[in-house]
């Protein structure tokens, strides 16, 4: 079997194995491929392998040989599913490998906008505040406890209750809203939407971007959170309006955001929240760490040799 990889790179920059998938076939990766290359570099594979390379209705009709794309990610937005299904190839992501990965950056946005822990860490480094301080202890941030606090959850998959449990464990008050009304565990609330966002001290989005989630957090929902409320983005940048969120920030409508993930990536230089107030983003690396993404190259692999032996799993 033909596999070829398109954009493999951020997967493995070079510190795991490929292994899996060339247990499977011939294996050909490349770093990246820019969308007007994808049919040429997978033209005669029956297995395209990609993380966020395009694959629309024409690249598909332009490969009669592909019978297989997995996503290197558990979002497949880049797919043309409806016509992959009309073309008879068989779509599969990986939906469970970096639940607990991005759950804790998820806490690690937080703790640095309750904690200010590389700020303060940047002011003694450099010689500033503490250094000149008659006082054992100095700050230049007000601190925020969680405990006692409520978390709200947009989203309640894998990733939704790992970062519930992880709340409750803090001793917050859960609220959730997903798209289907459920029965909650133990230590959690359901919530309608409009107050979730009202009542929550802290907002993390754990929705999957679809038409329906698209702006789904905008100026009009920003207008219903505290003043002293946080919101959190692990999910896909485009769930919130950027422009709104920006203006919110800047005008003291809510009190900080942790972004993992921008609705451009890597963002334009005219992104309003690059330069926004109380703004921490990180480059899209929740999911990233090397024990998540040797988890998720075996899945994938384990994905394809569910397919070649006729059981498809995880698919979409």
């Amino acid at each position: 079997m033909k596999i070829v990889i398109l954009d493999g790179q951020t997967t493995n920059p070079g510190d795991i194995s490929w292994a899996p998938l060339e247990a499977l076939g011939e294996v050909t990766a490349y770093d990246y491929t820019a969308p007007q290359d994808i049919v040429a570099r997978a033209a005669g594979c029956e297995a395209v392998i990609m993380n966020r390379a395009p694959m629309t209705r024409a690249v598909m009709e332009a490969l009669p040989e592909l019978r297989f794309i997995g996503a290197l990610a558990t979002g497949y937005n880049t797919i043309d599913t409806k016509a992959a299904h009309e073309l008879g190839i068989t779509v599969c992501n990986v939906p469970l490998y970096c639940d607990k990965t991005v759950a804790q950056q998820t806490f690690a946005l937080l703790l640095e906008l309750t904690n200010h822990v590389s700020a303060l860490s940047g002011t003694v480094r450099a010689g500033a505040g503490w250094n000149e301080a008659i006082r054992m202890s100095w700050t230049t941030h007000d601190l925020f406890e969680l405990t006692g606090k409520t978390l709200g959850i947009l989203g309640f998959g894998h990733i939704g209750q790992t970062v519930a449990a992880l709340g409750a464990a803090l001793g917050m008050r859960v609220l959730v809203h997903s798209r289907t009304k459920r029965d909650m565990p133990a230590g959690c609330e359901w919530a309608d939407f409009d107050a979730l966002f009202a009542e929550s001290d802290v907002v993390s989005l754990h929705c999957p971007l679809n038409e329906e989630t698209r702006h789904i957090v905008n100026g009009r929902v920003l207008r219903l959170m505290k003043p002293t409320a946080l919101l959190l983005n692990t999910a896909r940048g485009a769930v919130v309006d950027e422009a709104a969120l920006a203006s919110a920030l800047n005008e003291g409508v809510i009190a900080g955001a942790g972004l993992d993930v921008l609705t451009d990536e890597p963002p334009k230089p005219d992104c309003p929240l690059l330069t926004a107030k109380n703004c921490v983003i990180t480059p899209h690396i929740a999911w990233a760490s090397r024990d998540a993404r040797v988890r998720l190259v075996q899945t994938v692999a384990d994905n394809l040799s569910a397919f070649l032996a006729g059981t498809p799993r995880n698919t979409v």
